[in-house]
């Protein structure tokens, strides 16, 4: 597990020069590593309407396509959790971190040929504002963006934000070649390591590798990778066992131990901040009732959870979407599988008996039927009738008119970037309508503190509010289980802020 390590950056105004510094090394060359041969994947979270607007990323199969392999962002959080400069050489902050500076990278070109400026980072991120997109939170914190430089924009922050370099590293904001978007999202023009030769939405993505790129030497080993969207991890399985592609992700956590047991195959098992479970719109009729939330927390019995979905491959999780791998994560006390105060929680709203349906697919996680299924029995001896409604997995609901619906998410790297993604008031991400009040203020104030012992406490008191108040009933931490075969070779350390070496496998592994 990879936790960063921000607490000692934070311990005075000078954590901006700090902040600055991280960004000009860039990454290593891997030992080992050579280029050459076609790697191959079967990647689950594929859709129909998938296509190169950033906006609409969710799951893996377009991350790994987009930020993996075609296009770059500002930022990249290495898989020690580092973070260096990708479009960006460097960046630099006033005492109060809310103007940045940041340098780019000069003689980059896009696919197309156009140069790579800053024209091109104004627009990319304009992008967000105003829509749904995943990334508004980040970008409405933007008062003021502008090129200071060909090479070199500034950004006036409403308020000062330690982590602002990290938050570019946001999967969903791509840089797109200024003046040509529409283009560039039609046809997947982008500054990455791999140009598109073949696109269909929702089924297959392949990428030839760049002659010449600025990563040279340090990232893009394959002359080509091929991306087969599937989403049945049979099948992602099945595949794999054939031959047919070389890596999985969301390996089924029955099948774990056999296929760690067979020479050809290698299983990589990586506790992150992704966690499993079930979220309540907090702000609709009869989740409202604080009550009623707190009989669903102590209606499940998280140990048989975790125990039977993920097979040893997990933990237990706490109601936040801060996890382990978060530098302000703060381990709460237990929350146990309570049937009788489940039932005095009820018994306040006024009921001894309530039924409530439920959405369930298999597109949330694998396993989410069974712990639906898991959550119905434990909660029936509360009193709690859940009506478990199966979509089919390739069904993306609609967000907003799901009261109570199965549910899992990868996390974020820092507090403020997970919390700002899925709890505040406005973030389209926003499951349980969460994040107002005392909540958005505490966020708002920890953000801008640089005083680490400080800032745990604002963030251990948010994750609290989470757990007692919130609409997220969240029972497992769960690993990034994912394999390859014996042709691929990986770096000694794997990220685990996303699944597959944090969706830059394309970029990261080599032929063995």
């Amino acid at each position: 597990m990879t936790v960063i390590r921000r607490r000692r950056v934070l311990q005075s105004a000078l954590a901006a020069a700090v902040l600055g510094a991280s960004g000009l090394a860039g990454a290593a060359a891997v030992a080992g590593a050579t280029r050459g041969g076609y790697f191959r994947a079967a990647l689950g979270g594929a859709r129909g309407t998938d296509s190169w607007d950033a906006r609409t990323h969710a799951g893996l199969f377009m991350s790994a396509a987009a930020q993996g392999a075609v296009f770059d962002t500002l930022t990249e959080v290495g898989a020690d959790g580092a973070l260096r400069g990708e479009l960006a050489t460097g960046w630099s902050a006033s005492p109060d971190a809310r103007v940045w500076t940041f340098d780019l990278r000069p003689g980059v070109r896009f696919h197309n040929g156009k140069p790579f400026g800053a024209e091109d980072v104004l627009a990319s991120l304009a992008l967000h504002r105003d829509t749904a997109s995943p990334a508004r939170p980040i970008v409405a914190e933007i008062e003021e963006m502008r090129a200071t430089a060909p090479h070199q924009v500034q950004f006036t922050l409403a308020t000062g934000n330690a982590d602002f370099p990290y938050l570019l590293a946001d999967y969903h904001l791509l840089i797109y070649p200024a003046g040509q978007i529409a283009e560039a999202m039609a046809r997947g023009i982008g500054t990455g390591l791999y140009r598109v030769e073949r696109f269909e939405p929702g089924r297959r993505f392949i990428g030839r590798r760049i002659a010449e790129h600025y990563k040279d030497g340090r990232a893009g080993w394959f002359d080509g990778v091929d991306f087969l969207a599937m989403n049945d991890p049979r099948e992602r399985l099945e595949a794999l066992r054939s031959g047919r592609v070389d890596a999985i992700d969301r390996l089924p956590a029955a099948e774990a131990d056999a296929l760690q047991a067979e020479p050809r195959f290698t299983v990589q098992s990586l506790a992150g901040n992704q966690h499993y479970g079930f979220a309540l719109r907090t702000d609709l009729a009869p989740f409202a009732d604080p009550h009623l939330r707190q009989a669903l927390k102590a209606a499940v019995d998280r140990e048989a959870m975790v125990a039977e979905i993920l097979h040893g491959h997990g933990s237990i999780g706490q109601d936040s979407p801060i996890g382990p791998a978060n530098p302000y994560f703060t381990a709460l006390e237990p929350q146990g599988f309570d049937p009788d105060r489940a039932r005095w929680h009820l018994a306040q709203t006024g009921q001894d008996h309530i039924a409530l349906p439920m959405l369930v697919s298999e597109a949330a996680f694998d396993g989410a039927t069974r712990a639906a299924e898991l959550y119905r029995d434990s909660a029936a001896q509360a009193g709690i009738t859940l009506e478990l409604r199966q979509l089919p997995s390739e069904t993306q609901w609609p967000r907003d008119s799901a009261g109570f619906r199965a549910g899992g998410w990868s996390g974020r790297a820092t507090e403020d970037w997970a919390f700002s993604t899925v709890l505040t008031e406005a973030a389209p991400w926003n499951a349980s309508r969460g994040g107002s009040g005392r909540f958005g203020r505490l966020l708002r104030e920890a953000r801008a503190e640089f005083d680490s012992a400080r800032r745990a406490e604002l963030y251990a008191e948010m994750q609290r509010i989470s757990r007692d108040e919130g609409g997220l009933i969240l029972p497992m931490y769960a690993n990034h289980l994912q394999a390859h075969s014996a042709r691929i070779s990986t770096p000694a350390r794997v990220g685990a802020m996303r699944a597959m070496d944090d969706s830059r496998m394309a970029e990261r592994w080599w032929m063995a």
